[in-house]
C-alpha cells in the first residue's frame, strides 16, 4: 500500500496521493540525503522514475476528455 494512505490527511488536490509519494521518495533518496543535491536535480537524474511516470499519467488524464467516464489514473 502506498505511504500516502498511512496516517495522512486527505489532500484535496488532483493527484495528491501520487504527488505526496513522489515528494517523499525524492526526499528519502540517497541522492538528496548523501549527495546533498536538490530534489529537482535528483528527479532529472532519474531517481523515483516510476512515481514520476505515474504522476505524469495522472496529470495527463485530467486533460483527457475520456477521463470523465474512466476516472483519473493514479490514486
Amino acid at each position: 500500500m502506498p505511504k500516502y494512505y498511512e496516517e495522512k490527511e486527505e489532500d484535496g488536490r488532483a493527484c495528491g496521493g501520487v504527488r505526496e509519494d513522489l515528494r517523499q521518495c525524492l526526499l528519502e533518496s540517497p541522492c538528496v540525503l548523501q549527495e546533498k543535491k536538490s530534489p529537482k536535480q535528483c528527479l532529472r537524474e532519474g531517481h523515483c522514475r516510476s512515481l514520476q511516470v505515474t504522476f505524469f499519467a495522472c496529470k495527463r488524464s485530467m486533460l483527457d476528455t475520456r477521463a470523465r467516464f474512466r476516472g483519473r489514473k493514479g490514486y
